[in-house]
């Protein structure tokens, strides 16, 4: 039986309200908070840095936090969000020369490492690195902005790389972002992921008032997760 994880990404969260809605999202249940970080250069949107991540630490917040790099190249910015309290830092194989020395400075600089797959890159990359990911992020939208919806060929895709992480043997989580709500998550975990990023399907939720607004859909969202065979 896999362990499923919600993810919640910040990039929907009110950011005045930071702190506040991070702390809200993860009593409601969710496992890990997702930072989606965009340089305006390898996708066409500007979002955070390592100051948000080591910030959210300072405010108390003790969960994983995952770090999603659109930012090319990578290997300056890695070690910032590993001294900001990055739990996970992933990036995507077209923004680094080096692929493996990229993956293995996440190691060295204390984080878990993964490589992020858009929906057209091929995962050929990953039958050369398997030794040396923590886990597999395929995007089931085209990376920049939230709110889009769901490539449908993703599915195929999460099964392919389902099929190598399973023949590693190795622990490996297989996490997927874009588009994800209650209506196809079922579906998802089906096609292999573990790992779901959720922005807007959560932050979108209730009543802004409610600091338990998010339950709900969180909730709904472990249910049908329950039901995946």
């Amino acid at each position: 039986m896999r362990e499923y994880l919600i993810a919640a990404s910040i990039l929907s969260a009110d950011f005045a309200r930071l702190g506040e809605e991070v702390d809200n999202v993860l009593a409601s249940g969710a496992d890990m908070v997702h930072f989606d970080v965009m340089d305006n250069h390898y996708v066409p949107n500007l979002t955070v840095g390592p100051l948000v991540c080591e910030a959210l630490r300072k405010h108390g917040v003790k969960a994983t936090i995952d770090v999603h790099l659109m930012v090319k190249p990578v290997d300056r910015i890695i070690p910032d969000f590993a001294e900001a309290g990055a739990t996970y830092i992933t990036f995507h194989p077209e923004a680094t020369g080096h692929i493996d020395r990229s993956l293995q400075l996440v190691r060295d600089s204390g984080c878990r490492s993964g490589l992020v797959f858009n929906p057209a890159t091929p995962i050929d990359y990953l039958n050369y690195v398997v030794d040396k990911v923590d886990m597999v992020l395929l995007m089931s939208v085209n990376p920049g902005f939230a709110g889009q919806s769901f490539i449908h060929s993703s599915l195929a895709k999460l099964r392919a790389v389902r099929k190598v992480i399973d023949a590693s043997g190795r622990k490996i989580r297989l996490e997927i972002d874009g588009g994800v709500k209650l209506e196809n998550i079922r579906e998802i975990a089906e096609a292999g992921a573990d790992t779901f990023v959720a922005g807007s399907a959560i932050f979108s939720a209730g009543n802004s008032t409610d600091p338990r607004r998010y339950n709900s859909v969180i909730q709904a969202m472990r249910n049908e997760l329950a039901k995946a065979k």
